[in-house]
C-alpha cells in the first residue's frame, strides 16, 4: 500500500488553493466560468468564487462577471525563478516541448567567431552522420542556426567575417561565394528566419529563428532539423516550413521573453 504524504504543520491550505485555481488556467483553458473552475481544482463553487475574485482585487486575473481569465501580472511569480537561470537552462525544456509537438530534433545555438556552438539539443532520431551533443560546433555559413546568427552581427562585425571566411564545399548544394552568402543573409535578416536545404550534409534541412536579447540584439539560434526524405518535393518543404515555423517562433519567443524578465 503507497503510504500518503499528509501536510506538515507548517502547510497553509489556503496559499495551495489559490495556486491551484491559478494553476486550473492553461493553454486549453484560457477562459473559465466559475462552474469550470471549481471542476478543474475540486474546490466548491463557493470557495473557488472567494479564491477567484481576491485573485482578481490582486490584479492576476480578470473577468466580464461571468468568464475569467489569468492576467500578465502573475508572470511575475516566476520572476525570481528566471533571474537566475543560464540561456541553456531556459531554452532546454522549451526544445523539449517543441520537439514533442513537431516530432523532429530540436536544438540552440550560439556563434562562437565563425562556427555556431550547440548549447541545448533535443534529438528524436539521428539525422546526421557525425553526432550532434552540447559542444559541437559546426561552421556558421553552413547551417540555418549559423544565417539567423551572421545575420544578426552588427554590419562590421559581419564585414570581418565575410572578409575572411573560407566557403567549403561541404556537399554539392553548399553556398559557394561570399556575394551569395551576403545576399543570403539579407534575406534571413528580413524575414526573420533561415531555411538551409543539404549544405551542411546530404539529407538534412533545418529552420532556423533567432532568440533576442531585452535590447533586440540576437542572443541565439533555435531550429528544428528534418531529413529530405520526408519532404522530396518543394512543395512539402514548403508544407512542413509553414507547419514548422510559427511553433519555432513561438518557443523562441518564450526564451525571448524569460531572458527579458532577467532584465
Amino acid at each position: 500500500m503507497t503510504e500518503t504524504k499528509l501536510p506538515g504543520d507548517q502547510f497553509v491550505q489556503s496559499l495551495a488553493r489559490g495556486l491551484a485555481v491559478i494553476r486550473a488556467f492553461d493553454a486549453d483553458n484560457i477562459s473559465m466560468t466559475l462552474s469550470e473552475v471549481s471542476k478543474r481544482t475540486g474546490l466548491t463553487r463557493a470557495t473557488a468564487r472567494r479564491f477567484l475574485h481576491t485573485l482578481v482585487d490582486l490584479g492576476y486575473v480578470r473577468t466580464d462577471g461571468r468568464v475569467f481569465e489569468l492576467t500578465a501580472l502573475v508572470l511575475q511569480l516566476g520572476y525570481s525563478y528566471l533571474a537566475g537561470q543560464s540561456l541553456p537552462q531556459l531554452v532546454q525544456p522549451v526544445l523539449e516541448e517543441l520537439s514533442a509537438e513537431l516530432h523532429e530534433s530540436t536544438s540552440a545555438s550560439i556563434l562562437d567567431g565563425g562556427e555556431i556552438v550547440y548549447i541545448a539539443r533535443i534529438h528524436t532520431r539521428r539525422i546526421m552522420t557525425v553526432g550532434i551533443s552540447v559542444g559541437t560546433r559546426f561552421p556558421a555559413y553552413a547551417t540555418s542556426m549559423g544565417r539567423v546568427l551572421l545575420a544578426g552581427l552588427p554590419q562590421q562585425e559581419l564585414e570581418e567575417y565575410l572578409a575572411q571566411v573560407e566557403l567549403r564545399p561541404l556537399t554539392g548544394k553548399t553556398i559557394g561565394t561570399v556575394e551569395a552568402l551576403r545576399t543570403e543573409l539579407d534575406k534571413v535578416r528580413g524575414q526573420g528566419w533561415s531555411l538551409v536545404d543539404q549544405e551542411l550534409e546530404n539529407g538534412l534541412r533545418s529552420v532556423a529563428v533567432p532568440i533576442l536579447n531585452p535590447d533586440g540584439s540576437v542572443a541565439a539560434a533555435l531550429n528544428m532539423s528534418m531529413q529530405a526524405s520526408l519532404a522530396d518535393s518543394t512543395v512539402d518543404l514548403e508544407a512542413a516550413v509553414a507547419t514548422a515555423l510559427p511553433k519555432l517562433q513561438d518557443a523562441s519567443a518564450k526564451v525571448t521573453d524569460a531572458l527579458r524578465a532577467q532584465h
